[in-house]
């Protein structure tokens, strides 16, 4: 049997490759194939770290009986979500109106014509707690095929008219206003959870853009509380057991409400938003925590997710390997009170376990323990607690690592730009702007081609089939405007407004909407369309926050207006979902404000006066401000023309809604100009 995922980009389909199963890619040939044989198409999605996903395959699709059954009656079809989000969210979609949930894996049944008629996620291998096995639903799958066809396509013709049918109302293209972003913040007050930080129960996901959302609400209006959610949500994650107390970094969501049992993947998208985040919130309030969190992420996607040729990897699995050759979840990460005193000896193990919050009973399955920073009395030495949690780590570093997806994304490389390049000039780590520096080429040389077309994925230097959707083009670009404003270099501009016109032209429509996939892109059973955050933002909000920001420095009417009709359907969910959609609101928040533009002029970069003014104005907290930095004349940036030196010495200029301030040298006046409230 020719095995098509062989020469996959993608490592999920690549731990598929040896199946028994006759697997196809989601390409025209497989539905070609369905179409000769007569039979219906098996679609399978997940993606790499996923657990179940992992548990699927090993009982099933290894399985050569389940295998040979598939391969008589079905085609085949698998897809990495990661891959291909617009694949997955329109059969999602259909997942959840069919079944009222949804999740991966994604189990899937559809005709030739690529429509679903039969949906469900995991199924095991024998029955349980009422689940079919696999093997029933595929033999009842394959009987209603050749028994009852006619019912068959009558299902899958109406769920199909019922998703067109499902086209969202969004509303006016009006942005939203001070009343909607203050109802938004009431939503929000509503459901944060006092005493533990976050918002609603378990399982509870780190909400990084509705904190970026409280951090500007905060600077804009200097509502207490909203920095005070902020505040706390950080320090609760960032002592809880979703953090990587040893080697920084955060898992993807906790299973509990205090954020101690993590779900230990590490996702690259989640660890640049929080970094950012972080960054932001020591930016606001000069935290200690806040400085140590964002510089140990920021750490930890350098050492760990760097690839090769400089991008970075997609995750880290939960499951490795606990050292009897068993793989099993948080292994890598849990400790037991005996592994403390193997590796300490008694009487450091001993205040490590009082430090960490290890416990005979343990936190976590078996005894063991997911390492915390619990709040307690008492102070520790510092010069002990480094000294053991660098013992810990390089203990840990010599268990059997999780395994990790080298894939490159072009939406998540980014957000990690944008993350490090920030992080690097905050706390001036000149090294981490060079590793944002270094993806952006990546990105740059693979991803795109002679008309600015993105690439969604690459793997080992090797760029991937797919077209990149509206988040890679909107993330990408929001990580070549950081880039821009740190590192004084235009170009990054301008790739950024290359990225941005193939937004205003292949993925909005006249009415300011945006969609997911561009218009001259494969055609599915609709066009994917979905304007709420979920564990990254969505494409259109990062999509309409981008386009502001390119509008601040350019002053590009065509894209400020773009930013504005689709920031429209923040007025609408806005109030009435403010969590799931944290990044519109922080975009409307930077509208609201402005934002404001800052050019910084010096006699070159080497300048230590214009380099103190440049790092004062990207440490303004005046939401979304954007900043220019290069030498009198210079044509890097259109903030920067006719911006000349003030009495040959390196000046500020501040200006927004079309007004602007007298320049100033001082870097003192500067940072009042860029603290809101400033009316």
């Amino acid at each position: 049997m020719a095995n098509r995922l062989a020469q996959a980009t993608s490592p999920y389909l690549l731990q598929h490759a040896d199946n028994p199963v006759d697997w196809w890619s989601w390409e025209p040939e497989a539905f070609e194939e369905a179409r000769r044989r007569d039979v219906p198409v098996l679609l399978s999605v997940g993606y790499s770290a996923c657990h179940w996903c992992h548990v699927m395959a090993h009982e099933s699709f290894e399985d050569e009986t389940t295998a040979a059954f598939l391969n008589s009656h079905f085609v085949s079809v698998k897809v990495d979500r990661e891959e291909r989000p617009d694949v997955d969210a329109v059969y999602m979609e259909a997942v959840q109106a069919a079944t009222g949930q949804g999740g991966w894996p994604m189990t899937v049944f559809l005709t030739p014509d690529a429509e679903p008629f039969y949906f469900g996620t995991y199924y095991p291998p024998e029955p349980r707690h009422g689940m079919p096995s696999f093997r029933q639903v595929l033999q009842g799958v394959h009987q209603a095929w050749a028994e009852r066809r006619g019912e068959v396509t009558e299902v899958a013709g109406k769920i199909v008219r019922d998703l067109a049918g499902r086209e969202i109302s969004y509303g006016g293209a009006e942005a939203p206003g001070e009343e909607q972003l203050g109802q938004a913040l009431l939503g929000l007050t509503r459901e944060y959870d006092e005493q533990r930080g976050g918002f609603g129960g378990a399982p509870k996901f780190p909400p990084s853009m509705v904190i970026e959302f409280l951090l500007r609400h905060h600077a804009r209006t200097g509502a207490e509380g909203a920095l005070q959610m902020a505040a706390d949500t950080c320090e609760r994650m960032a002592r809880g057991g979703i953090y990587d107390q040893l080697g920084g970094g955060f898992a993807r969501y906790s299973v509990d409400r205090e954020w101690v049992v993590p779900h230990f993947e590490k996702m690259l998208y989640d660890n640049a938003l929080l970094c950012r985040v972080y960054a932001h919130l020591w930016r606001a309030t000069g935290s200690d925590l806040a400085r140590r969190v964002a510089l140990e992420t920021a750490d930890f996607m350098v050492r760990e997710l760097r690839t090769a040729e400089g991008g970075f990897a997609s995750a880290l699995d939960a499951d490795s390997d606990d050292g009897s050759g068993t793989h099993v979840e948080g292994a890598y990460y849990v400790w037991t009170p005996a592994q403390l005193t193997e590796v300490l000896g008694a009487e450091d193990a001993e205040l490590a376990a009082r430090y960490f919050g290890v416990t005979h009973e343990g936190t976590f399955e078996h005894g063991a323990s997911v390492l915390q920073l619990p709040q307690q009395e008492g102070v520790f030495d510092a010069g002990r607690i480094t000294s053991i949690r660098e013992r810990l780590l390089a203990a840990r570093d010599s268990r059997p690592a999780p395994g990790r997806d080298d894939k490159v994304v072009a939406a998540w490389n980014g957000l990690a730009i944008a993350a490090l390049a920030e992080t690097g000039a905050y706390f001036e780590r000149p090294d981490l702007v060079e590793a944002a520096v270094t993806a952006g080429d990546l990105l740059v040389r693979l991803h795109l081609d002679e008309q600015v077309r993105l690439t969604r994925t690459s793997k080992d230097g090797r760029a991937g089939a797919n077209a990149g959707v509206l988040e890679d083009y909107a993330d990408v670009a929001e990580g070549f405007l950081a880039l821009a404003s740190v590192t004084g270099e235009g170009v990054w501009l301008d790739f950024a407004g290359f990225l941005l016109d193939h937004v205003l032209t292949r993925f909005a429509d006249e009415s300011g909407s945006l969609y997911d996939t561009a218009a001259d892109a494969e055609q599915l059973i609709r066009r994917p369309q979905d304007p709420t955050d979920n564990a990254t933002p969505s494409g259109w909000s990062a999509a309409a926050a981008a386009l502001l920001s390119y509008a601040a420095h350019t002053g590009s009417a065509p894209h400020r207006a773009a930013a504005e009709r689709a920031l429209g359907v923040v007025k609408t969910l806005g109030p009435r979902v403010p969590r799931f959609v944290g990044w519109g609101l922080a975009a409307a928040e930077a509208l609201l404000d402005g934002p404001r533009e800052v050019a910084v002029v010096g006699s070159g970069p080497a300048d230590p006066a214009a380099r103190g003014l440049h790092r004062t104005a990207l440490l303004g907290t005046a939401p979304g401000a954007v900043v220019a930095f290069g030498a009198e004349g210079s044509d890097e940036f259109p903030l920067l023309a006719d911006r000349p030196l003030v009495g040959g010495v390196p000046a500020a200029y501040v200006c927004r809604n079309f007004t602007c301030d007298a320049p100033t040298t001082d870097p003192e006046r500067l940072r009042a100009a860029l603290v809101a409230p400033n009316g």
